[in-house]
């Protein structure tokens, strides 16, 4: 595929932990809050990263007769951020809306979880699965191939350190009631969500002690989590090159990626797709925040992603007339103009 890894042990041990000060600001840990999460400063940093749902018109033209790739976080995007990361479930119509895009268009599942979890959750045959923040991507199944051909895993060999580092890691928060430690398989996950806030301080510093004199870890943070990951220079945004890669796609200039995420580590696929300066990174979130998405979503429920991943499914192909959606029995409709049908 001519990917380059590289493993960075000269960088600094232990990366500095982002997001604000108080985890109770209503951030959940995640990206820079601009500025107070207020209709005003809202509408403000609307001005630079416009709703998607808006942004429609100049979307869909800027997507006509180009190929469209989507790729899709799973917390926070496709289901809704939870107490308990066992039960963050999406729902039915969630699971239709991401069957029905990835018939179109090549779908993936770009997720901090493990590879198996997030097909567990997702249960869809159809989509790409990239794990562990992208260390681990799995193709659907090929119908001209008896058997699927295997992951792609770059730190492999990180897997015996990082099963010694869990339990380690397990040993370390034992005693931080609320504290909960989440094994994805090339990334281990501290949550701390549950945890008093007078001991959150505590478990950090625990772990980035236990993190920062291990050379092959880094430590990153996401909402309200600590993400214990192989020294690696691998993330998101290097799996959205790897699959457009699998796909055909790398040097193509007619291919259009679109990405709807929610956290800091989607950032790093936003800027793979703001340095190729064409495709859809689409920021979900409610406050202002830091990002170099170009479009946002406010609402970071399923209904409001539903509704856009809805929508956009229908207008990529241009099957609408103002605001009402022809059904998708009618997509194939011989009443419908030749360029609105697939």
């Amino acid at each position: 595929m001519g990917f380059k890894i590289s493993h960075s042990n000269n960088q600094k041990k232990v990366k500095p932990f982002y997001g604000p000060v108080n985890d109770d600001d209503g951030t959940d840990g995640s990206l820079t809050l601009i500025s107070p999460p207020d209709d005003a400063g809202y509408a403000s940093w609307l001005i630079q990263h416009p709703s998607a749902l808006n942004a429609f018109d100049s979307i869909t033209k800027e997507a006509k007769w180009k190929k469209v790739v989507v790729f899709l976080d799973y917390d926070g995007t496709l289901s809704p951020i939870v107490e308990d990361p066992d039960k963050a479930f999406m729902s039915a119509e969630m699971r239709m809306a991401v069957r029905e895009v990835a018939k179109y268009f090549p779908t993936s599942i770009v997720s901090g979880r493990s590879r198996e979890k997030v097909k567990e959750f997702v249960q869809l045959s159809n989509v790409y699965y990239a794990g562990s923040h992208g260390l681990d991507i799995l193709a659907p199944p090929r119908a001209d191939k008896k058997v699927n051909e295997g992951a792609f895993q770059p730190a492999k060999l990180y897997l015996p350190a990082i099963q010694e580092i869990s339990i380690e890691l397990e040993d370390t928060i034992r005693d931080i009631q609320g504290a909960r430690l989440e094994d994805n398989k090339f990334c281990i996950s501290v949550h701390y969500r549950q945890v008093q806030p007078k001991d959150r301080e505590t478990l950090k510093e625990r772990v980035k002690s236990l993190v920062e004199n291990r050379l092959e870890f880094r430590l990153t943070e996401g909402k309200m989590v600590l993400e214990v990951r192989p020294s690696i220079e691998w993330n998101k945004g290097d799996a959205l090159n790897y699959l457009l890669d699998v796909l055909g796609f790398s040097n193509a200039k007619d291919v259009l990626p679109l990405y709807i995420g929610d956290d800091r580590t989607d950032e790093d696929a936003f800027k793979v797709i703001a340095g190729r300066r064409e495709g859809f990174p689409i920021i979900v979130s409610s406050i202002p925040r830091d990002t170099i998405a170009w479009y946002s979503l406010r609402d970071p429920s399923e209904k409001r992603v539903f509704e856009w991943m809805d929508i956009h499914h229908f207008r990529c192909f241009f099957v609408v007339v103002e605001v009402v959606l022809y059904p998708l029995s009618f997509v194939n409709d011989s009443r419908l103009p030749n360029h609105f049908r697939m």
